[in-house]
């Protein structure tokens, strides 16, 4: 006899739910799922591997995603692009949340949805007994349910079309946040790295609006080198920010131990 499924929380889910602030690290530089354990000693409620900007094999990837989850980190991976395969693929090695980039259209979100979410709101493959669960299995209907719940869906708004666009997008049922690249969006304003520029607030506040109209989360990326910047962002209603790169980390905490022995 099937039991109810047991799915894994989404504790970043929940956090934006209660009307909290998720404080995100990307991955990109460290393989080893050491980077899982340094991301929950450091005080982030998630972290996601950035596979649009790095070269981790998927087998990488779920081995990070799995233990992050077992930490109580919400492991998320934003995928090089709209890819259907490749989303359902990520999803299924252990990723609780997934992040396309260039989301341009509303017909782009719809797709995004399709290919992340199970029936009868998505079209995804189901395998009953994958990570999610821990290998167990239970009622079908039940566990794509559930898996739906627990998934973070993200579209990323990085061009002067996607925000044009923002309304139509943030209104497709079964999208959870709308995810501002900063610097793409910088370039596509025509003003690169003026991270503070007028363009740049004017969009985000379009993109907020938007994000509130149709109940959606607003998330804030790009601007982990200007925090100043970032909190006004975020005194927009954001959930989300991301706050840096292990790379990033990495670089800084070096550069500055190797000035302090000059």
């Amino acid at each position: 006899m099937n039991t109810p499924p047991i799915v894994s929380e989404n504790r970043v889910k929940q956090k934006m739910a209660s009307g909290g602030l998720a404080v995100g690290m990307i991955v990109r530089l460290m393989r080893g799922v050491e980077i899982a354990a340094i991301a929950k000693s450091a005080g982030f409620d998630c972290l996601y591997i950035d596979l649009e900007h790095c070269s981790f094999s998927l087998e990488t990837v779920s081995q990070i995603c799995m233990t992050s989850t077992a930490l109580g980190v919400t492991p998320m991976v934003r995928v090089p692009g709209l890819d259907a395969a490749e989303i359902g693929r990520t999803l299924e090695a252990g990723a609780q949340g997934v992040i396309v980039p260039h989301l341009e259209t509303r017909a782009d979100a719809e797709l995004l949805v399709q290919a992340a979410k199970f029936p009868p709101m998505g079209s995804r493959s189901l395998l009953g007994m994958n990570p999610h669960t821990l290998f167990r299995i239970g009622p079908a209907a039940e566990t794509m349910q559930a898996m739906n719940d627990a998934t973070l869906v993200v579209g990323m708004i990085e061009s002067i079309e996607a925000v044009g666009n923002s309304d139509e997008i943030a209104s497709v049922e079964g999208l959870d946040m709308l995810l501002i690249g900063t610097n793409d969006l910088c370039n596509s304003l025509n003003v690169p790295g003026q991270l503070d520029h007028p363009k740049v607030r004017e969009a985000y506040e379009k993109v907020a609006a938007a994000c509130k109209r149709h109940g959606k989360r607003l998330g804030v990326g790009g601007l982990n080198s200007r925090p100043e910047v970032a909190k006004e962002m975020i005194a927009l209603g954001a959930s989300y920010v991301s706050a840096g790169s292990d790379t990033g980390f990495l670089m800084s905490a070096a550069t500055a131990t190797a000035k302090s022995f000059r």
